[in-house]
């Protein structure tokens, strides 16, 4: 079982608390934006392509998730 904290964690919301933060939050949104760009440019339309492009935007998802719940 997961302790009631943990899970506050999770879903609770967390905002950007400092301009440092801030700023992570937009660098690896930008970096992330570069890179879908890339291969938007790069990889031919198709199932592939579609999933690669969600999964940066997964793993943009989780980067600043990661960001906004540190301690």
């Amino acid at each position: 079982m997961m302790a009631h904290e943990e899970i506050a964690h999770r879903f609770d919301f967390h905002p950007a608390s400092t301009d440092e933060k801030r700023g992570e939050h937009g660098s690896i949104r930008e970096a992330c934006k570069a890179l879908a760009l890339k291969l938007d440019d790069a990889l031919p339309n198709g199932r592939e392509k579609a999933t690669a492009l969600t999964k940066l935007e997964e793993a943009m998802f989780w980067s600043n998730a990661a960001i906004a719940r540190a301690k």
